[in-house]
This record gives C-alpha cells, sequence and structure tokens, in this order.
C-alpha cells in the first residue's frame, strides 16, 4: 500500500488554528476559509506552522515587500485610530491580529495593488 502520505503535522495545524481562531473570538467560517487557503499556499503554512511552534512569525513570506509582522503592525495601527477604547476586547487580542495578519496576506497576494494603496496611504481621520 504504496503511495500514501499521511502528515501528522497537517492535522495538529489544523487544529491549532480552531483552537486559536475560537479563543481569538473568531467565526468557525473565518476559521474554515483561513484554512482552505493556508493548506495550497505552502511558504504561509510553513509561517502558520512555525507560528504555532514558537508564537513568533517568520516572516519569509512576503508580498510585494510586506511580510506578516508588517501586517500586523498596520493591523494594530488601524485598530489603535479607528477603536480605541482604554481596553483592550478580544478585537486585539494579539491571536485575534496574527490571525488578521495571515487573512490579510492570502488577500493581498490574490489583489496586491488594493492592499498596497492600503498600506501606504496615509492614516488621517478623514481616509477612515
Amino acid at each position: 500500500m504504496g503511495g500514501i502520505v499521511y502528515d501528522a503535522r497537517r492535522i495538529l495545524a489544523y487544529q491549532g488554528l480552531v483552537d486559536l481562531g475560537e479563543y481569538a473570538g473568531k467565526s468557525r467560517e473565518f476559521i474554515d476559509s483561513l484554512w482552505a487557503e493556508l493548506v495550497p499556499d505552502g511558504e504561509l503554512m510553513k509561517e502558520w506552522m512555525y507560528y504555532l511552534d514558537h508564537h513568533s512569525l517568520l516572516d519569509e513570506a512576503k508580498c510585494r515587500g510586506y511580510a506578516l509582522t508588517d501586517l500586523y503592525v498596520w493591523q494594530m495601527d488601524r485598530y489603535n485610530l479607528i477603536r480605541e477604547i482604554g481596553k483592550n476586547p478580544d478585537a486585539c487580542n494579539k491571536e485575534t491580529m496574527v490571525l488578521n495578519a495571515f487573512r490579510t496576506m492570502l488577500d493581498m497576494k490574490k489583489d496586491p495593488e488594493t492592499f498596497l494603496r492600503r498600506l501606504t496611504r496615509g492614516t488621517g481621520m478623514d481616509e477612515l
């Protein structure tokens, strides 16, 4: 029965995504959509597995010069500008921001020009 390869690491990666997604308050739809796009993207899957092991970003995967840490910081800046209420709710915890960075990177790979405009424009109140 040759030819069957069982990669238990991916099962653990999926379970890690489910666990972190639930902790971060993400919907099952968000989690499943993120997983469906992570699986065929080898470099982002490597980033995800690294994150699960080290709780830090590897930053090897890039799109137009932007890495996951750049997108993480961008998410935080946007959150702080728009929703600063003096407390850190679930929407601003580290795991939420990391999951959002992965989601943004996947979306950016599909439509880099739109995200480059978003990442490089000013953050004045009139641009929200």
